[in-house]
């Protein structure tokens, strides 16, 4: 690793994400808060649902913000790069290891997903109202449980931007993210899909679920929620897993 390039390859994409904020935050945040708006205030007021529901809804709405964020921020600039400009090219160029040029975008990726999060916290405090009852040790856990997310996040979006291709972006994320996101406990608990038994136990293959259930626990420990150790280790998992799977396409399409 060569420590000045990486550096200068991370200030780089942060630059780009500064000068392209209002976009990326648009991008990444309208249609969760427009969840949190309907289902946390509008459904709530209305009295169609209890007030308790807010506090579900939360944990789950930052969860699949991050996801979003993430794999977006890796996965889309990868496929234009790719396919498109052919910028993918110039990084090749730089004196540091392939492996490296994809960790760094992973790194930023994360980062992005980890904005994303922060920023839906106090939006949907001030669209809903708080329902967090989290002590100083569950925001620490929350702590932890973000930066696992993040990195499932960058990496599935890694793996995703190396496999695609551009024509298919829409299919790509129809297939791919919208059943991630509708299966993936972000607006009911794993515990609400004890009537579908089956489904219960297919969703289980889904990190989502686990970054959902991660964040109620941590937030929302009075709603039920998965263990938080089976939480840690599947998303550890997810996260190596997609990391190792990507940084193997990233390297093959990169010399191939």
């Amino acid at each position: 690793m060569n420590a000045r390039t990486f550096l200068a390859l991370l200030s780089r994409d942060a630059h780009v994400a500064r000068r392209n904020l209002f976009v990326l935050l648009v991008q990444n945040l309208v249609q969760p808060m427009m969840f949190v708006f309907i289902f946390g205030r509008v459904m709530v007021e209305s009295g169609f649902l209890p007030v308790d529901y807010q506090a579900l809804l939360l944990p789950g709405i930052v969860a699949v913000s991050m996801v979003i964020s993430g794999v977006q921020a890796v996965a889309l600039p990868l496929i234009t790069d790719f396919q498109y400009t052919k910028e993918i090219e110039d990084r090749l160029l730089a004196p540091i290891r392939i492996e490296w040029v994809a960790i760094e975008k992973v790194v930023a990726g994360m980062a992005q997903a980890l904005v994303a999060g922060l920023v839906v916290i106090p939006l949907a405090w001030l669209l809903m109202g708080s329902g967090v009852d989290a002590t100083a040790g569950g925001w620490a856990t929350f702590g932890v449980l973000a930066l696992l997310v993040a990195g499932f996040a960058a990496a599935g979006g890694m793996l995703l931007g190396c496999s695609g291709d551009q024509r298919q972006i829409g299919l790509m994320f129809t297939i791919i993210v919208a059943p991630l996101m509708f299966f993936g406990c972000v607006y009911y608990p794993w515990s609400a899909l004890e009537p579908f038994p089956i489904l219960q136990h297919v969703v289980l293959v889904n990190p989502l679920v686990y970054a959902s259930e991660g964040f109620r626990a941590a937030l929302v420990p009075r709603v039920p929620h998965l263990s938080l150790t089976a939480v840690v280790v599947v998303l550890l998992v997810a996260d190596v897993g997609l990391a190792w799977l990507g940084l193997r396409r990233f390297r093959s399409r990169a010399i191939g």
